[in-house]
C-alpha cells in the first residue's frame, strides 16, 4: 500500500505548529513550531485595556517556516505524498479585508494599525458592544438570534469586535469591505480564493460566533443589524450566505504557495475550523464525550446526534451548531476564559522580585538571567508539589476563576476574580492550590449546566499542554467533578485533529470517524476521583458558588 501523509496546521495564541502525519497509523512523522515574533514583543497589544491584536505577517511567516520545516524533517520524498492540508486557528479572531480580500494590515497604509489586524480571541475591548447586541437581541421585536449561542453574545466574538472597530476607527471603517475569521482566511490565502465572493466560510466559526443558523436563513437579518447600529448597514450582503463543514475542500494550493512550501501545486486545502473543535476530534470525541482542550483557557466540546437532542437548546453555553465539530452531529461548545493563564499569572506575580536580581551588582548579568530562567521553569512544578502536599482540610481559601471574565456558563467578560479566606498563614502553595481548585470549580459549573439541561456526559477527555504537564491540576479536576479524567497522549492533539480532517479532504478516508479510528493518538493517563476528597470538595464548591453570586451582584 502506498504511504500517504497529511499536514495539520494549528495556529495557537503564541505560535503555529505543523505536523506531518502518516495516515496509515496516525504517527506524527515530523513537527515544526514557529513562535510569532511580533506577538512575542508585545506589539499592538495593551493588556491593561484587554487589547490583543496579531499581525497577519506572524501567521504567514509561520505558515512558511513550519510547513517547509516539517517537510524537511520528514521522510525523503514525503512532499509528493502529501494528500491534503487542513488548518485550525484560535477564534473568534476576525480581520477586516478590502474588496480583493486583502487583510488591511498587509497594506502599507495600515501596516501598524492595530485596528486593521486580527483581533485575537482573548481581546475584550468590545464588552460594551456585546452588551448592546444582547439587549437588541432581546428587545428588537424579531427573532432572538442568540438562541443557539446560549442566549448571551460575548465580547470575544465576531460582531462585537467588528462593531467596536467600526466605531473606533474611521479609516478602517471606510476601507473594510468585509470581515473574515482567521480559520477561513488562511485556507483562502493558500488556495487563492480570498475575494469575498469566492471565500468559503466554515460552519464552525459561522455558527458559534457569527450567529449563522439554517432556521432563520443563515445570518441574522439586515433589519437586526440596522437596529443594532446603522454602521452595520449592508455588511450582511458582504459576508456570506453558505457554510461548509471541515471535511470539505476550500480550494487547491496555488503555484505560488506550492513553491513557498515545497509541496505539489493543486494539493487540496480543507475548510478551516477553530482549534478546540479540531482538537476534540484529535482527542477522540464521540457522542456524549466531554472533551476539554486545556491550555491558556479551556474550550469544552460535546457532540450529540440531532435525533437525540430534539428541540433542546442549552442555555448559557457558547453555542450548539450542526456540523461544527463533526459533520451531521450537533456540536456544543463551552469553556473557561482562563485556566493555564491563571497559573501563569500567579507565577509572574511571585517572580516580580527577579527584577531586583537582574539589577543586582552582586550577581553578573549572565548568572542572573540563568537563575531567573530556572525559576520561571521550576516555579509551577514546585508549587504544584507543595500544594499537593498540603493537608486537604488545612486550606480554607476559596477563589474564583474569573481572572479573564467568565465564558461559560452565562458569558460575562466584565467579571473579576476574588480570593477569600486569606490569613497570615496563607502561603504561596495554599494560594496556588485555591487557584487550581477554582479552575476545577469553574469546570464543574459547566458540567452541571449540561446535565441540568438534559445533556448526558459519558466520559471526560482532557487534551492540551496543561492536561499533560500538570498531574496535580488533573487530579483535583477528577476529585471535584467526581469523574474519571482521561488525558490524550499526543502533544499535538489539535494539529492531529486538523490532520484527520485533511485525510478526509484528501480522499484517504470516507469520513472523519474512520480517520479517527485509524489515526487516534490514544490515552496516556487516567485520573480517578479519590473518594476521601469528594465531600470536602463539594463543600468548597458550594462556597465557590455563593462567593460567585456575591461578586457578580456587586459588579453588575
Amino acid at each position: 500500500m502506498d504511504t500517504h501523509y497529511v499536514i495539520g496546521l494549528d495556529f495557537g495564541t503564541d505560535s503555529v505548529r505543523a505536523v506531518l502525519v502518516d495516515t496509515s497509523s496516525g504517527e506524527e512523522t515530523s513537527t515544526e513550531v514557529f513562535h510569532y515574533p511580533r506577538w512575542a514583543e508585545g506589539k499592538y497589544c495593551e493588556p491593561a485595556r484587554n487589547q490583543f491584536r496579531q499581525h497577519p505577517l506572524d501567521y504567514l511567516e509561520g505558515l512558511k517556516k513550519t510547513v517547509a520545516g516539517a517537510i524537511a524533517k520528514g521522510p525523503r520524498g514525503c512532499a509528493e505524498q502529501v494528500a491534503a492540508i487542513s488548518i485550525d486557528t484560535t477564534g473568534s479572531t476576525p480581520v477586516a479585508i478590502d474588496r480583493n480580500g486583502n487583510a488591511l494590515s498587509l497594506r502599507p497604509d495600515f501596516a501598524d494599525n492595530p485596528n486593521a489586524m486580527f483581533i485575537l480571541w482573548k481581546d475584550h475591548t468590545a464588552v460594551a458592544e456585546a452588551e448592546e447586541i444582547n439587549e437588541v437581541a432581546r428587545t428588537w421585536g424579531g427573532i432572538d438570534f442568540t438562541r443557539y449561542v446560549g442566549g448571551i453574545y460575548s465580547s470575544e466574538w465576531f460582531y462585537a469586535k467588528i462593531l467596536h472597530i467600526l466605531r473606533q476607527d474611521e479609516k478602517v471603517r471606510k476601507e473594510a469591505y468585509s470581515w473574515v475569521e482567521h480559520c477561513d482566511w488562511l485556507p483562502a490565502v493558500l488556495s487563492g480564493t480570498t475575494r469575498p465572493a469566492k471565500l468559503k466560510r466554515g460552519v464552525c466559526a459561522a455558527g458559534h460566533k457569527a450567529l449563522w443558523h439554517e432556521s432563520w436563513g443563515g445570518l441574522p437579518s439586515e433589519a437586526f443589524f440596522q437596529s443594532l447600529d446603522p454602521l452595520l448597514t449592508g455588511l450582511r450582503d458582504r459576508l456570506f450566505t453558505r457554510t461548509y463543514t471541515a471535511d470539505q475542500e476550500a480550494g487547491r494550493l496555488t503555484d505560488e504557495w506550492a513553491a513557498e512550501l515545497g509541496l505539489p501545486s493543486g494539493t487540496p486545502i480543507g475548510i478551516g475550523a477553530f482549534d478546540a473543535h479540531m482538537g476534540a476530534v484529535g482527542g477522540g470525541i464521540k457522542p456524549y464525550s466531554f472533551v476539554r482542550v486545556i491550555g491558556t483557557s479551556t474550550c469544552d466540546m460535546l457532540i450529540v446526534p440531532p435525533d437525540e437532542i430534539g428541540d433542546t437548546v442549552v442555555s448559557g453555553i457558547c453555542g450548539q451548531v450542526e456540523g461544527s465539530i463533526i459533520p451531521q452531529m450537533i456540536g456544543m461548545e463551552a469553556g473557561q476564559s482562563a485556566f493555564g493563564d491563571i497559573f501563569a499569572w500567579f507565577r509572574d506575580v511571585l517572580l516580580w522580585p527577579s527584577q531586583i536580581l537582574m539589577e543586582s551588582s552582586r550577581v553578573n548579568r549572565e548568572t542572573a538571567e540563568l537563575l531567573v530562567r530556572e525559576m520561571q521553569q521550576s516555579l509551577l512544578p514546585s508549587l504544584s508539589a507543595a500544594a499537593a502536599a498540603t493537608p486537604l482540610h488545612d486550606n480554607t481559601l476559596v477563589a474564583l476563576d474569573w481572572l479573564n471574565g467568565r465564558r461559560t456558563p452565562d458569558a460575562n467578560q466584565a467579571l473579576k476574580s476574588a480570593i477569600t479566606g486569606l490569613s497570615l498563614g496563607s502561603d504561596a502553595p495554599r494560594i496556588f492550590r485555591a487557584l487550581v481548585e477554582a479552575t476545577a470549580f469553574g469546570s464543574k459549573a459547566i458540567v452541571e449546566r449540561f446535565l441540568s439541561e438534559g445533556i448526558q456526559i459519558n466520559e471526560v477527555i482532557a487534551i492540551g499542554g496543561v492536561a499533560r504537564k500538570s498531574p496535580f491540576a488533573m487530579q483535583v479536576l477528577a476529585d471535584v467533578l467526581n469523574m474519571e479524567i482521561k488525558v490524550a497522549r499526543s502533544d499535538q492533539t489539535v494539529a492531529l485533529g486538523a490532520a484527520m480532517f485533511a485525510a478526509v479532504v484528501g480522499g484517504i478516508f470516507p469520513d472523519i470517524f474512520e480517520a479517527q479510528e485509524k489515526m487516534a493518538c490514544g490515552i496516556e493517563a487516567v485520573f480517578e476521583p479519590r473518594k476521601a476528597h469528594l465531600a470536602h470538595y463539594q463543600s468548597l464548591y458550594e462556597k465557590y458558588k455563593k462567593i460567585g453570586v456575591f461578586v457578580e451582584n456587586r459588579l453588575t
